[in-house]
């Protein structure tokens, strides 16, 4: 079972989906258009998806909760079987998206509960690294040496764990969010370096108030966790503002 939220992204969501019905145990591909103005709904029911549109944008982790929430009534009403474990996946992978079979294996082999791919540098990337950084500072916080992608929305999770994890966080703070419920049920998470590819914010206006938008959820993720009740407010709050700042202005902060 595989779960796309996408919003706007009429172009490239059919061949993500195609990658995605490629991968032997996946069985059927949900995808839940989050308010998009575009053709999103059309090309994905194309493409040979389930769809489900959303009236209204409701961020990633809105559309992620829809999603799920679709998957256990179909398979309350018998329309789909119980699956061993859900694949989330974003609408921009394309063909790429082939390769997230990898996530599977250690999840329905009984070896992990969570796992995430981790993605190469992507090239024409447009920020500084600010938003990763805050989000890998927040996890090692709360014990998560070892986390290298804090940030991939690329990720398997056994159908037994779901309760742990959800409902998941709205907005971008969903996947770190995710991580640190993970680490609080005592789940076992894994990741794997995947030779994944999607589309990029570059350095304009648009990219940096994207990144600005984003360290921000990830910031109050961080400041809203259970886990994080030792995190010194006072260095929270230096790292939103100053994240904040460089991210709107598109400059590297100061070392």
């Amino acid at each position: 079972m595989a779960i796309i939220p996408a919003y706007e992204e009429a172009e490239r969501v059919a061949a993500t989906i195609s990658g995605l019905r490629r991968i032997e145990h996946v069985d059927d591909v949900l995808v839940v258009d989050d308010g998009s103005s575009d053709e999103t709904s059309a090309a994905a029911f194309r493409a040979g998806a389930t769809c489900v549109s959303l009236g209204r944008n409701r961020g990633k982790g809105g559309a992620l909760n829809a999603g799920i929430a679709t998957v256990r009534g179909y398979v309350l009403s018998g329309r789909w079987p119980m699956p061993d474990a859900v694949l989330l996946a974003d609408a921009d992978l394309g063909a790429t998206a082939e390769v997230l079979e990898r996530l599977l294996g250690p999840v329905l082999g009984g070896e992990a509960d969570l796992a995430i791919a981790d993605l190469p540098p992507q090239p024409g990337a447009g920020g500084f690294g600010l938003v990763k950084r805050l989000a890998t500072w927040g996890l090692r916080l709360n014990g998560a040496h070892d986390l290298r992608e804090p940030l991939s929305g690329q990720r398997a999770i056994s159908w037994a764990a779901l309760p742990s994890l959800t409902p998941f966080a709205g907005g971008f703070g969903v996947d770190v969010q995710m991580t640190l419920d993970a680490l609080a049920g005592g789940l076992t998470i894994v990741e794997i370096t995947l030779p994944l590819s999607h589309a990029v914010t570059g350095k304009g206006l648009a990219g940096s108030l994207h990144r600005g938008t984003q360290a921000a959820a990830v910031a109050r993720t961080i400041a809203r966790s259970r886990l994080a009740i030792r995190v010194p407010t006072h260095r929270m709050r230096r790292w939103i503002n100053r994240t904040a700042r460089t991210t709107a202005a598109g400059r590297r902060p100061p070392q």
